[in-house]
């Protein structure tokens, strides 16, 4: 008798109960791994989900797929958040494995953008949180999910978000199950790193949690090709772009895309920034803890430590206010012209610190660096994701003002000790120049649309931490361009000034 007769059977005997517990009540889906029932749990008395999985013809042997399947259910239990698939039991029977899971009725991300197109951003950071602490959770219990796709993100109508398919995690402590060269997980959803042949990180869940995203909220699949193979490649050489986001979700899941997982940004980093997205208009903290007002400068919030400024000597006040005057009177000095920058400049993005216990760690090689990585908290720019400026890159060094100078005794090299000046009469400074710089000829008036800037300063740490025989007493800040919208830059956008 064939399968679908032994159905019909079935239908006419009343439904099929599995281990003389699970009744299955009709079919909720099915794949190339098997099927998804909906079934009755008749002991407790509830609803339940369960997933037939038959063997793949060539995978694994039996005993090995036994044992993933095992693994699966071992991994479920080990995890107890909101947006995990909760799995309750494991049972082998007729030839088939079962696994007796949470019954989630709703479509997967996969399926719900397919049938209604792009989500909203905010909907795409609400999701994106809730499938943070997802992987938190996993990986917390020291496990690499190894398959986050939009397939295995199950969307409920109220925005509550369930990530599913631990079957093929890796317990970082367990030996690896799978079959000799077998590509294990979606190949477009694949973290560069694996593509290399590198076991799976934390790390690399996050970079397939970006690309899951960048579905969301484009409509298609970063890097997906034709073959697997010119897929693999895409992922390895190409960085997308985005047309339907910007601010903190094109933030959140380019930093996810980067593809040295070194140079990703971390889970709590791209939580803040979703978190950011989700809130109304004027309530979000962006990296750093600054949030932009209508006019004014940046004000610090508590979401982090607050410098607590040491009290100035009067002639370094006086110092940093003439840098602010000077630049804003004449702020054409290195460009040629003076331009006043705007009353409220909505391209500028909240400074940010760089260097010893700041912001972002930053390695500069020249005064016109390029990088392909964001600008967030936590993130490194230096030679691992430094670009040519004349190539597609995401960030963009355009001025590097020294923020204070000081000559020393070049004979007997003794150092002028400058003290901090605190945190806010710096920002101010560095804000002005940035501010000028890039409302300028610096930056192409007929550029401009479309870009944000922001300054770098050093950290309190970094401020102090010059070498001994630095011959001038200089703090540099950086002042960086990127599209407002976190897709790249096609090619050098300022004009350099020789």
């Amino acid at each position: 008798m064939t399968e679908e007769q032994t159905q019909r059977a079935q239908q006419t005997t009343g439904p099929r109960v599995i281990s003389g517990r699970y009744a299955l009540l009709g079919e909720l889906g099915r794949g190339g791994m098997g099927v998804v029932w909906r079934a009755q749990d008749q002991v407790i008395g509830r609803a339940v989900a369960l997933k037939e999985l038959r063997l793949p013809e060539g995978a694994e042997d039996a005993g090995v797929f036994q044992e993933r399947v095992l693994r699966e259910v071992r991994t479920g239990g080990r995890l107890n958040d909101p947006a995990v698939v909760t799995v309750f039991d494991v049972v082998h029977e007729g030839g088939s494995t079962y696994i007796v899971m949470e019954l989630v009725e709703a479509p997967t991300l996969s399926d719900l953008v397919r049938r209604n197109g792009p989500l909203p951003p905010w909907q795409v950071a609400s999701i994106g949180e809730q499938l943070l602490s997802a992987l938190k959770a996993a990986h917390d219990a020291g496990i690499v999910h190894r398959d986050v796709k939009p397939g295995n993100v199950m969307v409920a109508a109220n925005g509550r978000v369930k990530l599913t398919d631990f079957g093929i995690a890796q317990a970082i402590d367990d030996p690896r199950l799978t079959t000799a060269g077998m590509i294990v997980g979606s190949p477009a959803f694949m973290a560069p790193e694996r593509v290399q042949g590198r076991e799976a990180l934390p790390a690399s869940d996050l970079w397939s949690l970006g690309a899951t995203l960048y579905f969301a909220v484009e409509g298609s699949v970063a890097h997906e090709r034709a073959t697997t193979a010119a897929t693999l490649h895409a992922i390895m050489n190409e960085v997308p772009y985005l047309t339907r986001a910007q601010g903190p979700v094109a933030s959140a899941i380019m930093g996810l895309l980067i593809s040295t997982p070194e140079a990703r940004i971390s889970a709590a980093q791209a939580h803040e920034l979703f978190a950011m997205a989700g809130k109304p208009a004027g309530q979000g903290t962006p990296p750093g803890g600054y949030t932009m007002h209508s006019a004014g400068p940046p004000t610090r919030h508590a979401t982090g430590p607050t410098p607590v400024p040491e009290k100035p000597k009067r002639a370094l006040w006086l110092t940093l206010a003439a840098v602010i005057a000077v630049a804003a009177l004449i702020g054409g000095f290195f460009v040629g012209r003076a331009i006043s920058a705007p009353a409220v400049d909505t391209a500028m993005l909240p400074t940010m610190t760089y260097g010893f216990q700041g912001d972002i760690k930053l390695v500069v090689n020249s005064s016109s660096a390029c990088y392909n990585a964001v600008v967030a908290v936590g993130v490194t720019l230096s030679d691992d994701n430094e670009s040519d400026c004349d190539k597609s890159h995401t960030v963009e060094i355009y001025d590097d003002p020294v923020l204070l100078g000081q000559s020393t005794n070049t004979t007997d090299k003794e150092t002028i000790a400058v003290t901090y000046p605190g945190a806010e009469p710096l920002k101010r400074a560095a804000e002005a120049r940035c501010a000028l710089a890039f409302n300028s000829d610096l930056v192409p008036k007929d550029k401009r649309p479309g870009l944000s800037y922001r300054a770098l300063v050093p950290s309190e740490k970094e401020w102090a931490n010059l070498p001994e025989d630095y011959k001038k007493l200089a703090r540099t800040g950086y002042c960086v361009l990127t599209k407002a919208d976190s897709t790249q830059l096609s090619r050098q956008v300022h004009v350099k000034i020789k």
